[in-house]
């Protein structure tokens, strides 16, 4: 990537999850240029992979939420079911068709009822290969003189390895040297299972973030929670493979909107800490925060979840639309929610 001014120092860092996903279809060319010309320090893809492996960025590899393949009558036979991570889906899989196919397909707006405005889109954008992912930050970097980092999710590792035979470390450590994507670069690599990083962490010097949430454990250990891996004893096992963990915003603050203990544990443990997602709508708000009935109404509750979590110390957060110079009642407090 081209030298530009380094991401600024003593804030926390502003992670566009998905995009600018409360503005745009999520995981399209158009979501990411609008955070990154909105400010975001980092833009956050989630990886899945073609039948001709290459690695495209969907927030799923069931795609029938988030493109028009139900409505495509020449790959109605490609609907199927499988289990992933435990789960019965019935759908159109990423990894069923080709890049050529896919790209016929064009992406469409996954929460229509609370973003009736990003539907507008819906039909203009094609699914983004990661190649053309990082294609935008460099030429966003050329334009604005500025670092612009990326932070990909490999999504359900465990699941391609084992019932797919697809090794998601092995095509993404392959395509960022063809891309001549470093270390050096500013690159997180997220998963919430914990043996596909131990294997980034043994085959390369990038940036690791385990992803925690407050049911569940990673697929690849089916004996172990989450809840177990962020005790204090938990954490420092888990630096021994990752460099930062990505929290869910209710494990990070409790009830009154005061800190949990999390913050303080990781970075005894050497820990960065990342919380995920601050999203505009009351839908996704406590009830301190909402402003008025409408699940889809939107008022201040995004930024004062965002001053929340800074004061509690998190080195940065996932949010789905810019903060940036937006005024509101920081008074306010709030226990944290995402769905």
């Amino acid at each position: 990537m081209v030298p530009v001014v380094p991401l600024h120092a003593g804030k926390p860092l502003v992670i566009a999850h998905r995009g600018a996903s409360a503005e745009r279809p999520e995981h399209t060319l158009s979501a990411y240029e609008r955070a990154i010309e909105q400010g975001a320090d980092y833009i956050e893809p989630d990886l899945v992979v073609t039948k001709d492996l290459v690695l495209v960025s969907r927030h799923e590899n069931e795609l029938s939420d988030t493109t028009d393949v139900a409505s495509r009558e020449e790959f109605e036979s490609r609907r199927r079911e499988k289990t992933i991570d435990g789960q019965r889906v019935n759908g159109w899989f990423a990894e069923d068709f080709t890049l050529e196919e896919l790209r016929t397909l064009r992406a469409k707006e996954r929460l229509p009822n609370l973003r009736p405005g990003n539907a507008r889109y819906n039909g203009l954008y094609q699914v983004p290969t990661l190649q053309e992912i990082v294609a935008l930050v460099r030429a966003k970097e050329a334009e604005t003189g500025r670092r612009i980092g990326l932070i990909p999710e490999i999504k359900h590792p465990t699941f391609f390895l084992q019932a797919e035979g697809i090794d998601m470390v092995d095509l993404l450590l392959k395509e960022f040297r063809t891309l001549g994507v470093t270390a050096q670069d500013p690159v997180y690599i997220q998963s919430f299972d914990a043996a596909p990083l131990g294997r980034l962490r043994q085959r390369s010097d990038f940036k690791l973030v385990l992803l925690v949430k407050p049911d569940g454990g990673p697929e690849d250990e089916p004996g172990l929670r989450y809840a177990e891996m962020v005790t204090p004893t938990g954490l420092a096992e888990v630096a021994t493979f990752a460099d930062a963990v990505g929290a869910h915003v209710g494990m990070l603050l409790g009830p009154d909107g005061s800190p949990t203990s999390l913050v303080a544990d990781a970075k005894a443990a050497g820990l960065q800490v990342f919380a995920w997602t601050i999203r505009p709508e009351n839908d996704f708000l406590p009830a301190q925060l909402r402003s008025g009935s409408d699940p889809a109404g939107v008022g201040c509750g995004d930024v004062v979840l965002a001053g929340l979590l800074t004061a509690a110390g998190v080195d940065g957060y996932f949010t789905d639309k810019s903060l940036a110079g937006r005024k509101c009642n920081t008074a306010m407090i709030a226990a944290g929610a995402d769905r």
